[in-house]
């Protein structure tokens, strides 16, 4: 079986660590074997470096984060993320490079070809089979995540926020035969039937 690369994108509090799960379930229903992760992190090392990037302690210009995300996004691809596609294994991230271009390019101001030159430098031309764009309003996803401990990302003011939607629908945009936007301030059952729909479509399952 060939590997798939699938990535979850979108704001805080779109859902995107609920529906990873559903999907991964939905898969290995199916009998495909999954894996899943996250970014930043995903390994020891990765995970080491999401610490400082979250934690709220340091105020990194924005270069510098996104060239952290990028060591972090090295260290999950070459140990976690091209051995288990090498396997056959359907792989499952919440987040990856196009966060970077969201949050530091649209919404910190790191020039674009800044990020494509870190892009290629650490991961090559590694790219997902397929992207589920979850989108939310920015204030229904800070009102969702009300309830849990706040990362650095969350504390950032609404105009960041705005920002970073406004990017990941224009990579959308962009790269329609890669993304597909699904809208995630519906329920979350309903989230996940779509997604299941999009990925059964995409890949041809049963």
């Amino acid at each position: 079986m060939t590997g798939r690369l699938i990535t979850f994108e979108g704001g805080d509090g779109a859902g995107k660590s609920t529906q990873t799960a559903r999907l991964a379930d939905f898969l290995a229903g199916l009998g495909i074997p999954v894996l899943c992760t996250r970014e930043p992190g995903g390994t020891a090392e990765a995970e080491a470096i999401r610490v400082l990037l979250v934690s709220g302690e340091a105020d990194w210009d924005p270069l510098t984060e996104a060239m952290l995300h990028y060591a972090a996004r090295r260290e999950h691809v070459e140990k976690r993320i091209r051995p288990a596609l090498a396997a056959g294994k359907w792989v499952i991230s919440d987040r990856f490079y196009d966060s970077t271009v969201a949050y530091q390019c649209y919404g910190q101001g790191v020039a674009p070809e800044d990020e494509v030159a870190l892009r290629r430098l650490a991961i090559g031309g590694l790219q997902p089979d397929l992207t589920l764009m979850l989108d939310i309003p920015v204030e229904t996803g800070r009102e969702r995540a009300q309830a849990r401990q706040k990362s650095r990302y969350e504390e950032m003011n609404d105009g960041l926020h705005l920002r970073v939607r406004s990017g990941f629908l224009e990579i959308a945009r962009r790269e329609p035969q890669r993304v597909a936007v699904v809208d995630a301030a519906q329920d979350p059952d309903n989230v996940a039937a779509a997604v299941q729909t999009i990925v059964a479509g995409r890949f041809g399952l049963s």
